[in-house]
């Protein structure tokens, strides 16, 4: 082979390489991504079925579930960030719009209203807060020099705080804490000062009294003093808490087995296919199990992270790295409350635990993230 020869066949190569990667931009997948959340579909709906006591109907359900999620998150892959960085405005304004309603013509249950129900079909609007504000705040800051000033800091924290106070009215502490964090990670990642983070931190300690007396209904309140004494009232209140503790302890390290759990089969445990699946996970399969999940869980975080560090500008860095860590901020307030450490406030374990309007919310996260990784890539990168 001579010299000729080796600069004329390099080009076929290296086009060949193109190709492989342009198949996968084309259809906005990001690989990696995808196959870390199929396993951990599949492991999720292996626990739901021992979780639900065997129960086929709460696995056919889910399953329908994770193909509308997919659906979603394929879908929302193929929209250009420029369009939702555009429109990020307009979603925003009609989830607020959405969230009045839900607080003038709202269906309720179990004493909250949270639900708009039209044509027959039932939703839940503050589940789409929880992209929209990650969305506007990441679009409000990318168009403004980094690390924000005062200004831009104020006026975040206002967009964040309405559709929480909104969601907090209905009342549904979990989401609200979900649709703050999703807003306020943004908010740290766009470089704020430790000046403002230890004001923040300040003001929130200065507010914990008057919040306790005039800003948490009674049952909040009960669910703050359960958490530190739920021997209190060990069949009322703290009922949820120390079967959760018994299931988790009882299962060592390897569990006593799929289908085998004394605490969530014989309906000790309440709540086990939804809030409080990982408990069941602990008891039946054990430290290991609960090891596995956790491992799938750091991948998917792992990814989301690189995704963001690998964006093409801040836009995409501020929204990947929002969504990520909010995707670990459910991992860590629902194991917190399983384990006793945090109160219960019912944010489902993501992607395992039993449900429809969260998951797919989650999974159209995913889908934005799919879009950030797979954005066609600047002439000269």
């Amino acid at each position: 082979m001579n010299q000729q020869d080796f600069i004329r066949r390099m080009p076929e190569a290296s086009s060949h390489l193109r190709r492989q990667d342009g198949m996968w931009q084309k259809l906005h997948i990001d690989v990696p991504l995808l196959i870390l959340l199929l396993a951990l579909t599949a492991f999720g709906l292996f626990v739901l079925y021992s979780a639900s006591g065997g129960d086929g109907h709460y696995v056919r359900r889910q399953g329908v579930f994770f193909i509308l999620s997919y659906i979603a998150m394929f879908s929302l892959a193929q929209v250009p960030l420029a369009m939702m960085q555009r429109w990020a405005p307009w979603f925003y304004g009609w989830g607020l719009i959405l969230l009045v309603l839900v607080l003038v013509m709202g269906t309720g249950a179990k004493g909250a209203q949270r639900w708009l129900e039209i044509g027959g079909f039932r939703f839940q609007p503050s589940e789409a807060l929880k992209l929209a504000v990650p969305l506007l705040i990441a679009s409000y800051f990318s168009q403004r020099m980094l690390p924000p000033a005062f200004k831009h800091v104020f006026w975040a924290l206002i967009l964040i705080t309405l559709p929480t106070l909104l969601i907090v009215k209905q009342p549904d502490l979990g989401t609200s804490l979900l649709v703050a964090t999703s807003g306020l990670l943004v908010l740290f990642f766009a470089g704020l000062r430790w000046r403002y983070i230890v004001s923040a931190a300040a003001l929130v300690i200065g507010s914990a009294w008057p919040m306790w007396h005039w800003g948490l209904h009674g049952y909040q309140k009960q669910r703050i003093m359960t958490l530190f004494n739920p021997e209190a009232d060990p069949y009322g209140a703290g009922w949820n808490i120390k079967q959760s503790k018994a299931a988790i302890g009882s299962g060592g390290w390897d569990g006593k087995g799929w289908l085998q759990g004394t605490q969530s089969q014989l309906d000790f445990l309440p709540e086990s296919h939804t809030d409080f699946i990982i408990a069941v996970l602990s008891e039946e399969m054990g430290l290991m199990g609960v090891l596995a999940l956790m491992g799938l869980y750091l991948l998917i975080i792992a990814r989301g992270l690189i995704i963001a560090l690998k964006a093409q500008h801040s836009f995409g860095r501020l929204l990947a790295a929002g969504i990520t860590l909010t995707f670990f901020v459910y991992i860590f307030v629902n194991i917190g409350m399983v384990s006793g450490m945090l109160p219960v406030v019912g944010v489902p374990l993501p992607l395992v635990s039993h449900g429809g309007t969260a998951l797919i919310t989650l999974m159209a996260g995913f889908g934005i993230l799919m879009a950030i990784s797979t954005e066609p890539k600047k002439v000269g990168l």
